[in-house]
């Protein structure tokens, strides 16, 4: 269990928290103490309203709902926008990619409305709803907007201006309507326009809802000056406040960029003289899914010069040095992805030293062109300048936490009798119940912070380990096994680990061999400890690993063959950080866990049957609308099903009458007896 406490038990920390929360636009993150987001919220000023939910004797008073969410938030995280407007987009993105339990209006898709395209059809529809449900993979969704009348009052422009269909059914069964007398529909309802022609125009109304509406704004504007020829002003300025609530509707954001057949990732920085904070943005198809917050060192930085207007564009010197930070991090993080992870595009704040060589080795991992660019203006610029921004207060709360961290970490080095403080720790735990849906998790600490680009999480696979019988000494040396075995090889082959240590700072020179841990930590006692070395001995690594074990009940720390455990104290510093990462261990543990058990437990009884692949399954599923009805169907009626034939048919309706088949044939008609007990 966390040993974080709620914020509203911890005042220090709350008005430490709230202290760090900017004056600007953008969303707020709340987290519970296993690290799960509770509630994700947008803002025109962070500060007010983050501090509003914890403000005692306020006269609005709070919900039930939020006053049980604000009991339980235990972290505050925040991005920076530009404009209220961009953090609304991005709060509906976020809502949709985490869905918080405590989100309830967004994560149903019932509070701003969409305007919804059925590509799927042949002569597709265009209308506004508030229900974000997909009846087909190739319809597409275009919001949320704010203003519901304004985007009523453009999709109608957007029909007047473009011959678009205007009713959901035809009117007339054997002839046009009105609309198309009159140029506002081409005839769909008698084909008198082409599918393919029909779907060229509706692209080009879609293009005014992606923010790509230069077409329709050219139209206006020639319409206006049309209007204004012939000094009808009334109509010149009707379609005047026309175009001005097109750029109103479609404004460009920033948290949604216009591009959106485009992926990347946006890395900036910021720095001090002793810590850099990297912030990396995931742009997935124009949205942004994801931000990733790393540390580096940053010893001998050239400082940052300030003048009149506050920070100035960086020297060569200082560029140079914050590019090279920037592909240490560049480096380390893609060294761990999977190849489909990596983006067409990086976009950079600075260059990189060896940014073509970075360029090739990230083309070479991703399989496909790898591009890396420092943009110098339009929106991309911006893009930037927004995740510096962020990297900013990052490194505020760095620079309050690093102190506190490099005092922890040299109280470790000391407690284990290390030559200097680790730098990366990594955490090993175990999860199951009773044996069932086993796994482990393995998270790492560098410079006393997680950083969760290197968790990583494993299935157990030995076969001794299955639901009613556990063995956690088995479970942990099997991880540890697997985690190391390529370090093993490599000293099998002759490799000095030694000079692979102090090159790790590369993973363009290592083989991939750069995640050396300084300490490893094992979750549990003496037992737990055992397990590991016996695996480390058969990997020849025993003496190269600094390892100790931490015991729950009384916080002690065990190392390899050490009978007593050592003389710590729970609450030292030292201590403490060994505690922050057997937690995290566990948290992790545990969520990958109940993942595993909830995806086993909704696997359908189909799935068992011989043959029986997802396709057919759906297909099935889809035909007898439920696992009964087919359970209840001849051969004959499985047979005629979509996806089966006889064969397949007897082979699922054996395994749903097992009983059938094992009774005597002789005896289908006799009457049966039973036996007085």
């Amino acid at each position: 269990m966390s040993t974080i406490q709620p914020l509203l038990q911890d005042r220090d920390r709350l008005r430490a928290r709230l202290k760090e929360v900017p004056a600007e636009p953008g969303c707020y993150l709340m987290r519970d103490g296993e690290d799960r987001i509770l509630y994700i919220g947008k803002a025109k000023v962070l500060r007010n309203r983050v501090r509003s939910y914890f403000q005692s004797g306020s006269g609005h008073g709070h919900s039930p709902r939020i006053a049980l969410m604000v009991r339980q938030v235990c972290e505050i995280e925040f991005i920076v926008t530009d404009s209220e407007a961009e953090a609304l987009a991005l709060e509906s993105n976020l809502i949709k990619n985490h869905q918080p339990h405590f989100n309830v209006l967004l994560k149903d898709d019932k509070k701003y409305p969409y305007l919804c395209v059925t590509w799927s059809e042949a002569y597709p529809r265009i209308f506004i709803t508030r229900k974000r449900r997909f009846r087909s993979p190739l319809d597409r969704f275009y919001g949320p907007y704010v203003d519901v009348g304004l985007l009523r009052r453009t999709l109608g422009l957007v029909k007047r201006v473009f011959p678009l269909r205007q009713r959901p059914q035809p009117l007339h069964k054997d002839r046009t309507c009105l609309n198309y007398d009159i140029g506002r529909c081409p005839g769909v309802c008698q084909e008198k326009i082409s599918s393919d022609d029909y779907h060229r125009t509706l692209r080009q109304v879609a293009m005014v809802f992606q923010g790509r509406n230069e077409e329709l704004l050219q139209l206006l504007q020639e319409q206006m000056e049309r209007y204004a020829e012939r000094l009808d002003f009334e109509s010149a300025a009707r379609v005047r406040d026309q175009l001005q609530g097109i750029d109103t509707l479609t404004a460009d954001q920033k948290m949604s960029i216009g591009d959106s057949s485009v992926s990347r990732d946006v890395l900036a920085l910021a720095a001090d003289e002793r810590v850099a904070a990297v912030q990396l943005f995931q742009m997935r198809a124009g949205k942004l899914v994801g931000r990733l917050g790393f540390t580096a060192d940053a010893i001998g930085m050239p400082p940052a010069e300030e003048g009149a207007g506050g920070e100035l564009p960086p020297s060569p010197e200082r560029s140079a040095a914050l590019g090279r930070v920037l592909q240490t991090v560049v480096e380390e993080h893609y060294s761990q992805v999977e190849p489909v992870e990596i983006p067409p595009e990086l976009l950079l704040q600075v260059p990189l030293p060896q940014q073509e060589l970075i360029e090739e080795w990230l083309s070479e991992l991703r399989g496909r062109k790898v591009k890396l660019a420092v943009p110098q203006r339009s929106q991309k610029a911006d893009l930037i300048e927004l995740v510096q921004r962020n990297a900013s207060y990052e490194l505020e709360r760095a620079r309050r936490a690093s102190e506190q961290n490099l005092l922890a970490t040299e109280d470790l080095a000391q407690l284990l009798e290390l030559p200097s403080a680790p730098r990366r720790i990594e955490g090993y735990d175990i999860s199951h119940i009773q044996g069932s849906d086993a796994v482990a998790s393995q998270v790492v600490f560098i410079d006393g912070l997680p950083a969760k680009q290197h968790y990583r999480k494993y299935k157990i696979q030995s076969s001794s380990v299955r639901a009613g019988h556990s063995d956690d000494f088995m479970s942990m040396a099997e991880v540890i096994r697997r985690r190391f075995r390529r370090w093993a090889q490599a000293k099998a082959e002759g490799a000095d680990l030694r000079e692979l240590r102090r090159s790790a700072g590369s993973a363009l020179h290592t083989g991939g061999l750069n995640d050396w841990p300084d300490v490893v930590m094992i979750d549990g006692g003496k037992g737990q400890l055992s397990a590991v070395m016996e695996a480390l001995r058969e990997l020849n690594l025993d003496e190269e690993l600094v390892v100790c074990s931490l015991a729950k009940q009384r916080e002690e720390v065990f190392i390899p063959g050490a009978k007593d455990p050592l003389e710590s104290e729970p609450e030292q510093l030292g201590v403490q950080l060994l505690r922050r990462l057997r937690d995290e261990a566990h948290r992790f543990a545990v969520s990958f866990h109940r993942q595993q058990r909830g995806e086993r437990m909704k696997r359908s009884r189909l799935s068992d049957i011989p043959g029986m692949g997802p396709k057919r399954i759906k297909e099935l599923l889809a035909h007898f609308r439920s696992i009964d009805a087919i359970q209840l169907a001849s051969v004959e009626t499985l047979a005629a099903a979509p996806g089966m034939g006889p064969g397949m048919a007897k082979v699922v309706w054996e395994y749903f009458h097992p009983q059938e088949l094992e009774a005597p044939p002789e005896l289908d008609n006799e009457p049966t007896l039973e036996l007085a007990g």
